[in-house]
């Protein structure tokens, strides 16, 4: 009877223990795939980790430097273009006006002068004093038609920048060195040592200004009356 009791405890002692150890078997033996792909995972993480941070950091580390290279390199040459749209004043080629009067007590006519040496030393020596220029010929010399000149004392000192000048629009005026205006009234083909000096608005009445400016009486010839603008 002991024995078979015995017996009976060891089958079931056998049995319990077969139980307990093949889940454990089965999990040995199944852990190792897990912990495969697991290590392929973990793997696969650390070479992500590894790679993208690196290129990450490459982007960051250029991305910066390159946008800075491209704003300064690009920003000189906005100013450059800026400042090229600065120069367009300077492009219309004005600086200042003079009131000109062909005749005593006549209308004035607008001088526009050119932004150069010659014109600036010609508006400073008017403004000082104002200018009443005699023209004592205005219709015995070549091409009277279309133009005239007037002689400027020659305390005046005007620096001459001239140039070839072969062909002149109606109205405007120049500087003939020694001390010497000219005014085309019409358009012409002289060609001539010229140093620009400004224009007059072409007009009727600007021509038919210069064309009648009376004779004085007593004096013999014609005057013209150069002051500052008002």
């Amino acid at each position: 009877m002991k024995r078979r009791f015995f017996s009976a405890v060891s089958i079931l002692m056998i049995l319990t223990l077969t139980i307990f150890l093949l889940p454990g078997c089965s999990q040995g033996e199944s852990t190792p795939a897990p912990s495969s792909s697991g290590s392929l995972t973990v793997n696969s993480g650390a070479e992500s980790s590894s790679t993208v941070p690196e290129s990450s950091t490459a982007s960051e580390s250029s991305t910066p430097s390159s946008a800075l290279e491209e704003s300064e390199a690009q920003t000189p040459e906005s100013g450059d273009n800026s400042g090229e749209e600065a120069v367009a004043p300077e492009a219309s080629g004005e600086a200042g006006t003079l009131s000109v009067a062909f005749g005593n007590r006549n209308a004035p006519f607008t001088l526009h002068l050119y932004d150069n040496p010659t014109a600036a030393a010609i508006a400073r020596h008017v403004g000082t004093a104002s200018w009443q220029l005699p023209i004592y010929h205005y219709d015995d010399y070549d091409n009277w038609e279309v133009m005239q000149y007037y002689d400027i004392p020659s305390r005046y000192e005007i620096p001459d920048n001239s140039e070839t000048i072969t062909g002149e629009a109606a109205g405007t005026v120049y500087y003939s060195e020694p001390n010497r205006i000219v005014l085309f009234f019409h358009e012409a083909q002289v060609t001539e040592e010229y140093t620009p000096v400004g224009y007059f608005d072409y007009t009727e009445e600007f021509v038919k200004a210069v064309e009648e400016n009376p004779v004085l009486e007593g004096w013999g010839n014609k005057l013209v009356f150069i002051s500052k603008s008002e």
